[in-house]
């Protein structure tokens, strides 16, 4: 990473990387599938940007910081709510997403499928008016 306010832009940079789960490298060491960013007419630093199924991981692991314990310990509407943000973010778009994210909240895959289709509106089989 260079010299010349390629610093700061790195520091601005570098907490939407770590939310990403992204890491960041010298753009001498960017691989083909790295971004490299430039700042100021020179390239400052490259972003190696994580797997999806690494990047749920990330995600569920930074929730479960952000609520200070175990996500399969909240309770049910917090999980609600954390699936129909993960749902926002296309993490059912992972393959084994919905068994991912089932795990982590310690629920079945069809509890997800339940929360999924009841932020949608869609009754559950057998569930009148």
């Amino acid at each position: 990473m260079t010299a010349s306010g390629g610093e700061s832009f790195v520091a601005a940079v570098k907490p939407l990387v770590d939310a990403m789960g992204g890491e960041l490298l010298p753009p001498g060491q960017a691989g083909p599938d790295d971004v490299v960013l430039s700042w100021g007419g020179a390239d400052v630093v490259a972003v190696r940007l994580p797997q999806l199924a690494d990047s749920l991981d990330h995600i569920l692991a930074a929730l479960e910081r952000k609520h200070g314990r175990p996500l399969a310990e909240l309770d049910r509407r917090a999980k609600q709510e954390i699936v129909r943000m993960l749902e926002v973010r296309g993490a059912f778009a992972v393959r084994h997403g919905v068994e991912t994210v089932a795990g982590a909240l310690g629920v079945s895959r069809f509890t997800v499928y339940n929360y999924l289709n009841r932020e949608k509106g869609v009754r559950p089989p057998g569930q009148g008016l």
